[in-house]
């Protein structure tokens, strides 16, 4: 079993000793000590939003979350079924003291989460989590007496947050309803096969394939939206029946393109041409995390702007987007953060905008890939053990390249002339993650099997 403590919030597998996973008992614990750090932030404030993605714990753990933040004295707006980003427009929507996302975004079946928002429905920075694991560990939280119990109301987000990605000035429902665009999406029956389909008859898409859109959190295939993964709409955009295909993950903040070929777009450059399309309207700033593709930079600096890299998580980008001002940042994984909307991962903002661009554009989407510079990320793993001594592997891959431009800010960071390697644990998994980018696969791959090889001798 597994329990993982972080920014990114409270992660787990469902079951197991109390301690050891995502169990009945952990989820009272952390939720109250959440509930807790709430009150002392926003002592006035006595709603807490609730959303799931469709994972089979999820209703589990869904109602004690909601039974405990009652018991905590909170009154609790559950909008069940819901995306990360509708959740997080959830919270400014209810002009609540926070919500909690269920959901281990793509992590496989047998994880949940609980991901803490604070009132402006942004993750809590680090201080604030750290705040509530050290609630959590002293159990220094005090359950409400009856009279002071709070009430719940269920409520449907989904429709609000459609209508606020079509209020964006760059979102041109009128140029993709006239290029009656063929769409086939995975939604890896999550909540996607709700939210998904809707924004794309929202923004004017009248043919839609969908592919595992029922939201029952049997995932058909590995969640996570890597090439590897997604062979099934691959192959239906292979045969010519879409000019476009979309894969988001269980909780909808990723968002993956696929080719009218079946090509890979590239999840590094969900961000990038979205950017690219943003940037010609609105120039300025963008940020991206330490482990994402240079190309992000070129186009930054090719339409005037300026370029910022943050540590990896979303808080961190979200915190440096607010430092530069930029007018839109985002993850490599397909996370595009677009501050007209909200500062979250939201892949139906992704949608709207990638499909403006290609309508106005009038080309392919294979086309549209190649406007934009073109480099290669490797993205591979090292697993650890609870005996494993990440630090002195860190310190290790530091000295061994100190003639080399080395960051340390998040991990450790090495620059080569011809391309860069990005080692860093993980926030989500017991692992440390190897992100390489070269101007080719195979010299990616060099790179990050050269630092590899390296840690293992």
């Amino acid at each position: 079993m597994s329990l993982v403590k972080s920014i990114s919030g409270i992660r787990g597998t469902i079951g197991g000793r109390v301690g050891e996973g995502l169990n009945p008992v952990d989820i009272v614990r952390f939720t109250a000590a959440y509930a807790t750090q709430r009150r002392a932030a926003m002592p006035e404030n006595n709603k807490i939003v609730v959303g799931r993605d469709a994972r089979l714990s999820g209703q589990m753990v869904e109602q004690i979350v909601c039974g405990t933040l009652m018991g905590m004295g909170y009154d609790v707006v559950n909008i069940g079924l819901a995306t990360t980003p509708t959740t997080e427009l959830a919270v400014t929507g209810e002009k609540a003291a926070g919500g909690i996302i269920l959901t281990a975004s793509h992590n496989p079946k047998q994880w949940n989460a609980l991901k803490l928002l604070n009132e402006k429905g942004e993750f809590l920075n680090d201080a604030e989590g750290k705040g509530v694991l050290a609630i959590a560990e002293k159990e220094d939280f005090c359950f409400a007496e009856v009279d002071d119990l709070g009430h719940m109301t269920n409520k449907d987000y989904l429709p609000y947050h459609i209508e606020q990605v079509l209020k964006l000035k760059l979102v041109d429902t009128e140029a993709i309803r006239k290029h009656h665009f063929t769409v086939a999406v995975d939604c890896v029956n999550s909540v996607g096969g709700l939210a998904i389909p809707a924004i794309l008859r929202a923004v004017g898409v009248e043919n839609i394939i969908e592919l595992n859109c029922t939201p029952d959190g049997r995932f058909p295939h590995n969640p996570e939206p890597l090439p590897q993964h997604l062979t099934q709409i691959s192959d239906l955009l292979k045969s010519g029946k879409a000019d476009v295909g979309f894969v988001v993950d269980p909780d909808v903040d990723r968002l993956a393109i696929i080719c009218e070929n079946g090509d890979m777009f590239g999840e590094e450059y969900t961000l990038v041409s979205v950017a690219d399309y943003v940037l010609r309207h609105t120039p300025g700033n963008t940020v991206s995390n330490m482990s994402s593709t240079r190309a992000l930079s070129d186009v930054t600096k090719s339409h005037g702007g300026e370029y910022s890299a943050s540590a990896v998580g979303e808080v961190n980008v979200v915190a440096e987007m607010k430092r530069v001002g930029a007018v839109i940042g985002g993850e490599g994984n397909g996370g595009v953060i677009y501050p007209e909307c909200h500062y979250g991962r939201d892949a139906l903002v992704g949608i709207a905008l990638f499909l403006s661009y290609l309508a106005q554009l009038n080309i392919k989407v294979s086309e549209l890939r190649r406007t934009l510079p073109d480099y290669c990320i490797s993205k591979n793993r090292i697993d650890l053990t609870p005996d494993t001594d990440v630090d002195a592997i860190l310190a290790k891959v530091k000295e061994l390249y100190k003639n080399e431009r080395v960051n340390d800010r998040d991990g450790v960071k090495i620059d080569f002339a011809d391309g860069w390697v990005h080692l860093r644990k993980s926030n989500t998994e017991p692992i440390i993650r190897v992100y390489s980018e070269a101007a080719t696969m195979e010299e990616a791959n060099r790179l990050a099997q050269s630092v590899m090889k390296v840690i293992r001798e």
